[in-house]
């Protein structure tokens, strides 16, 4: 029986590559409106990033998740984002 691949993806803070069920979702929908995805169906544009604030807040620092997602990003949504991920 052949092994099952996992599938990875690419932290966006701290840049590891790490199994998609460990990493958090980021999601911006058509409306724009930017949300934390953690059972990863929601619809819209994804970017991932580890279950830390550290990483937040490094891809808050490098601007990464505007890259991502080519929108401005208000600091209230990163403020939502770190009590959301950090429960």
């Amino acid at each position: 029986m052949a092994e099952r691949k996992i599938p990875l993806r690419k932290c966006i803070g701290c840049g590891e590559m790490k199994d998609k069920r460990t990493l958090v979702r980021i999601v911006r929908n058509k409306e724009g409106e930017i949300s934390v995805d953690f059972t990863g169906k929601k619809p819209g544009r994804g970017a991932y990033i580890c279950k830390n604030v550290e990483c937040l807040n490094k891809a808050e620092k490098a601007k990464r998740l505007e890259r991502a997602f080519s929108t401005k990003i208000e600091p209230e949504i990163y403020d939502t984002m770190r009590r959301e991920i950090g429960e």
